[in-house]
């Protein structure tokens, strides 16, 4: 009876054994990668691999697949590493991102899709990822960026945009980028037209905040071709005005940034309104009218210069305007003044007038009184 149950003991032990071994070989290293269990990083670099690994350790932090030839990221992708915190998916040839890829990833940090051939993001990519800090697009045939994008990334502090084939970048999904520290944005076929304002005003606020921008070089239209945006006067844009009220708000808001950075630095603790005017530029209004990234119209007047004006600055033309009404708020209250003292004037004169005229009557009746009386004493006298 007693060596029946020792058997039976032993079997136990062997079972759990072999179900810990099992356990042990379903989360062991991809034989496509080599693994660190010291530093939790899993190495699939050049593997020629057309997937993501299976078998993925669940505590692994740090995942590289660059170099690879993964065409695509299905749903929920990465379920395997929930804990990841950096994603290295550069230089594949991954064309197709399912809305769900990065689904459960609420710890990644740091996400790299660069030398890809994506055309486009879903707005819901990145929704349940609030950790991210870094994130490289740059080297793929992006058109645009949705809007709604950028409550994804309010924690980013560097986004790689270089490289794409953005022709416009909308500064409602910026001007939530909060954090952000550093911004790349060369090679990109910019078309500097009335769409482009609001980026141009974006960028002068970034970088007098301490942002690292490289540059946005116009490829259109042919007379701002390879002119630097920061570079165009603000006098090349005001023809814009004439159709679209979008240029008067992305204005108003700047100068208001401007005024909150002055005071600021001044030591009047002041922080932009959370409800400040984000008004994107219409869709189709331009020098050309033509496409712009995410789908521009047509149709609309071209905002070509008809002659070169001579650069202006913006400060001094504000300094202009604001002394002008100053001025003729001065005018303004002096011919006020001039009008309130000619009534007054008007008013005493007809008073005295009324007045003078009515002495002048009393004295000719008293006169007459007094010539009556005398003519009356006079006969009096006669008849005595």
């Amino acid at each position: 009876m007693q060596a029946a149950q020792g058997r039976l003991a032993d079997m136990r032990v062997v079972l759990v054994c072999a179900l810990l071994s099992l356990l042990s070989l379903s989360h062991a290293c991809p034989k496509e990668c080599s693994c660190n269990g010291n530093t939790k990083v899993v190495d699939c670099r050049g593997r020629g691999l057309y997937d993501i690994p299976k078998r993925l350790h669940p505590e692994t932090q740090e995942l590289y697949l660059q170099d690879n030839r993964i065409r695509g990221l299905g749903s929920m992708a990465f379920r395997e590493i929930p804990l990841v915190r950096i994603l290295d998916l550069s230089n594949n040839s991954i064309t197709t991102v399912s809305p769900t890829a990065l689904l459960g990833l609420r710890a990644l940090q740091r996400l790299s899709l660069a030398y890809n051939s994506l055309r486009e993001l879903d707005k819901r990519l990145l929704g349940p990822i609030r950790t991210l800090s870094h994130l490289d697009l740059s080297h793929n045939s992006l058109w645009g960026l949705p809007g709604a994008l950028g409550e994804s990334l309010r924690n980013l502090s560097h986004l790689g945009l270089s490289h794409n084939k953005l022709t416009r970048l909308d500064r409602s999904l910026l001007e939530v980028l909060t954090h952000l520290d550093s911004l790349t944005l060369r090679s990109n076929p910019w078309r500097c037209d009335c769409q482009l304002i609001g980026l141009k005003l974006w960028l002068e606020t970034f970088i007098y905040k301490g942002g690292v921008v490289d540059e946005v070089i116009c490829t259109q239209p042919e007379e701002m071709k390879n002119t630097d945006l920061q570079k165009v006067p603000y006098q090349l844009f005001h023809i814009c005005m004439t159709s679209s009220y979008h240029y008067l708000f992305a204005n108003i808001h700047h100068l208001e940034n401007e005024r909150l950075l002055r005071g600021h630095t001044h030591g009047n603790h002041a922080h932009p309104s959370s409800h400040a005017i984000h008004v994107p530029m219409a869709m189709g209004e331009g020098f050309g009218g033509g496409g712009g990234g995410g789908g521009g119209g047509s149709g609309l007047p071209e905002c070509e210069p008809k002659q070169r004006h001579r650069p202006v600055n913006l400060r001094h033309a504000i300094a202009t305007v604001i002394i002008t009404g100053v001025v003729c708020g001065i005018v303004f209250l002096m011919m006020l003044a001039a009008a309130v003292y000619g009534c007054a004037y008007a008013a005493i004169m007809a008073k005295y007038q009324r007045e003078l005229k009515k002495n002048e009557e009393l004295a000719a009746a008293k006169g007459a009184d007094h010539a009556k009386a005398d003519e009356k004493e006079l006969l009096e006298n006669a008849i005595a």
